[in-house]
């Protein structure tokens, strides 16, 4: 199965003003998670950051709404100024490992508890 990919903000830092306009948002918080179910099981990855904008006086200016439309707009931004190519590759190779392992973790019984099973 593919993986999905899907973009959260959980937040936006703004100016309350700047350059004539209110609202000027000048950095996105995100969180990039791909999931892929597999076996039954579900696996995740996540990439998150920060990325800072600049508006210049008479730029185009989009107003910030509180709505599904202006957070498109935002993700947009991401996907404009974010390398999202190299974030799916990490992610998709991190799920990868976890559907097969090429490590694994291996204990001296008499100093650790006995490790969980894993699947």
């Amino acid at each position: 199965m593919a993986i999905t990919y899907k973009w959260e903000i959980p937040q936006m830092n703004a100016h309350i003003e700047a350059e004539g306009e209110s609202n000027v948002i000048f950095a996105v918080n995100y969180i990039y998670t791909g999931s892929e179910k597999s076996g039954g099981n579900d696996y995740t990855n996540s990439e998150s950051g920060t990325q800072s904008y600049t508006y210049v006086a008479g730029d185009p200016f989009v107003p910030y709404e509180d709505t599904e439309a202006f957070e498109a707009v935002v993700i947009g931004w991401l996907e404009a100024s974010l390398d999202v190519a190299g974030m799916k590759a990490n992610i998709a190779a991190d799920i990868q490992s976890q559907i097969t392992p090429v490590n694994e973790d291996l204990y001296f019984t008499w100093m650790n508890p006995t490790p969980t099973p894993t699947e």
